[in-house]
């Protein structure tokens, strides 16, 4: 199966990118005055190790078609998807201050062929892993070894949709060509998501027949661990379960669920960036 194309980074590599993802973060939300802060910055860590140590792309050709697939089900944590993809190299950062405006192609969701690098427009909840499924079978009809990884917020544990696609990876034999990603932040819209629809993501999705991963998903080196053991054959599909806070890195968005979809105002914004600059909290 495939490998990252890249020379893999350190974790302080990955972690020196991971401040100027969570600066582009608060910053773009701030430009728009709309978006969502908190689940784009709990999933900070997952994304940079997967784009810089373990995806299979090549941003100066985006279109490549052995590359491998990242899905983001979780489609409103776009300031998270757009500037992993910037950094990457895929478009300029300067398209980010255009996020969310009329005209951009960076808007709230993200849209197939609106910008180089999305893979599936999003915005509904518990879609991407089905999407997945499709994608993965289109590979092994065309001979293509390319896997798809597909990331999820534990909010959309609560649609049944995704426990169908969980049984239909198996079945189907898709197992070594998807990888489920759960950024397990506790937190939805309406408030801390165990009191609105209790889930078990460990014993739920071992009981659909995965091999089921565990790690702090802000702790870089265990996260780049938890991906490369994902890659390993198991004998049955991988899903990482990564337990993070929603709002990571910023005092006053971390465990708030008012931060879901809420823009800080300037003073905030200066507080965000002195704290992301300085680290705080963050290993």
């Amino acid at each position: 199966m495939p490998t990252a194309t890249a020379a893999r980074l350190s974790v302080d590599e990955l972690r020196d990118i991971a401040k100027r993802i969570r600066s582009h973060i608060v910053q773009m939300v701030f430009n728009a005055q709309s978006g969502h802060p908190g689940g784009s910055l709990s999933a900070v860590e997952l994304g940079v190790a997967l784009f810089w140590n373990h995806l299979r792309i090549d941003p100066e050709n985006p279109q490549w078609p052995g590359r491998d697939r990242f899905f983001l089900s979780k489609g409103h944590a776009t300031p998270f998807y757009y500037s992993l993809l910037a950094e990457r190299g895929f478009f300029s950062t300067g398209l980010l201050d255009g996020f969310r405006t009329l005209g951009s192609p960076l808007q709230g969701h993200p849209s197939m062929n609106s910008a180089p690098g999305i893979e599936m427009s999003g915005g509904s909840l518990g879609q991407g892993l089905s999407f997945a499924i499709g994608q993965a079978t289109a590979g092994r009809m065309d001979g293509r070894d390319y896997r798809c990884w597909v990331m999820m917020g534990d909010g959309e544990l609560n649609e049944g949709q995704v426990w169908e696609a969980a049984m239909a990876v198996p079945h189907f034999g898709l197992g070594d060509r998807i990888v489920a990603i759960v950024d397990r932040n506790g937190l939805q819209n309406d408030g801390f998501g165990d009191t609105i629809m209790k889930v078990h993501p460990k014993e739920m999705w071992h009981g659909f027949g995965w091999h089921v991963i565990e790690c702090d998903g802000h702790d870089m080196a265990a996260v780049d661990q938890a991906l490369t053991e994902a890659e390993r054959p198991h004998g049955k599909p991988r899903v990482v379960v990564a337990h993070t806070i929603k709002g990571k890195g910023v005092s006053f968005m971390e465990n708030n669920a008012g931060f879901h979809g809420k823009a800080p105002t300037a003073e905030q914004l200066k507080q965000a960036l002195d704290e992301i600059t300085r680290g705080d909290g963050l290993l």
